[in-house]
């Protein structure tokens, strides 16, 4: 039997077969490509990113306290939701929900679905959250039919891996990004049609030339979902990435490996791609299906506002001697040169909901 083809391999072919792809389909290709995409067959955290609830249990504590809060403040519903999107190894989820155990009526209302599309990835989530007393399912999209009641959705990370696409301001017009087969490998080139002016927002005609403009149909679809869901039912989502506020006209699409830039076209599925969010379009998505926003506001503040400081003073002093760690995934958490700025929080809540906390 012959061995498969690379992936890249099979994307030259692709494309010499139906033409040049649009940049979101090549990174959905390499990311999700059930034989060689990079989520379906590696576990990259620790090996080419480290999120946030991998440096300390502070930061998944101060989300487990923060949806509680909210649940209360929205009545203490009975029965409520709780989905995870892209949960990594389940770190944040289990720091949640160790800190719920202060809310016990909170805890005692929770169903917990956690939404994963790699598999590796599903089964290190099921040891880590194997006896947690809380019920647990798995689904590898965020389904339809979560409006039945309160839903709280927690995503840290995830929206900077759903693909985009990107369009590059010319002397004329804008034209799409496109992924064409070359020279035996992949190379970029411009749709050689002018986009329809309608496909970009009026709030980006003012772009110089080169110029790039990206968007995440995929990320605006999902926040809509869920906001409309919210908005239904109440509850609240938290988005928590890195990102910027809609402003600016460079690209910011990327390639990690081995915890070092890489190529975006080279050696697909062997790569983490992922690009800046965009929190300005994300809220409008989320207005436009019917809920109220806060934010986005950055990491730090928000963290600092809900005690993450005092929290870690107190674990300094249970654990003395872990002082020196405590303070500086603290620091590296809260402080603006870190992730203090960069990483920003976007919350999502029913319309005439309190202000969360935080905010």
């Amino acid at each position: 039997m012959n061995a498969p083809r690379a992936l890249g391999e099979r994307i030259a072919a692709l494309i010499a077969a139906q033409g040049p792809i649009s940049v979101a389909q090549y990174m959905t290709l390499a990311l999700h490509d059930a034989q060689s995409g990079y989520y379906a067959t590696r576990q990259p955290l620790g090996r080419d990113f480290t999120t946030a609830p991998e440096i300390s249990q502070m930061f998944g504590e101060m989300l487990g306290l923060w949806c509680a809060q909210v649940w209360h403040d929205q009545g203490r519903p009975k029965s409520v939701r709780l989905v995870e999107l892209g949960p990594g190894r389940g770190t944040l989820m289990a720091d949640a929900l160790r800190a719920a155990k202060a809310v016990p009526d909170f805890r005692a209302a929770l169903e917990v679905v956690l939404v994963e599309a790699s598999p590796a990835l599903t089964a290190i989530q099921q040891k880590t959250l194997a006896g947690c007393g809380v019920p647990l399912s798995w689904q590898t999209h965020f389904p339809d039919g979560f409006a039945d009641r309160p839903l709280f959705v927690l995503a840290n990370e995830f929206f900077d891996a759903l693909p985009v696409r990107q369009y590059v301001k010319t002397a004329k017009a804008w034209h799409e990004r496109m992924v064409v087969a070359e020279d035996g490998g992949l190379a970029f080139a411009l749709a050689p049609l002018p986009t329809p002016p309608a496909a970009i927002p009026a709030d980006r005609a003012g772009a110089p030339e080169g110029g790039v403009y990206e968007v995440s149909a995929a990320s605006l679809a999902l926040a809509g979902e869920i906001a409309r869901a919210v908005a239904a039912k109440g509850g609240a989502a938290l988005f928590v990435d890195y990102g910027h506020d809609g402003t600016g006209f460079g690209e910011t699409l990327q390639a990690m490996r081995d915890g070092r830039p890489a190529g975006v076209l080279d050696d697909p599925g062997a790569n983490d791609l992922s690009a800046h969010v965009d929190f300005a379009a994300l809220a409008d998505a989320a207005r436009r299906g019917g809920a109220m926003v806060s934010g986005p506001r950055p990491q730090g503040a928000f963290l600092a506002a809900l005690g993450l400081s005092a929290r870690a003073e107190r674990l300094i002093a249970a654990n003395p001697g872990e002082a020196g760690a405590v303070r500086a995934a603290a620091q590296r958490l809260l402080d603006p040169a870190a992730m203090g700025d960069l990483f920003k929080a976007l919350a999502l809540l029913p319309p005439g909901a309190h202000t969360p906390p935080g905010f």
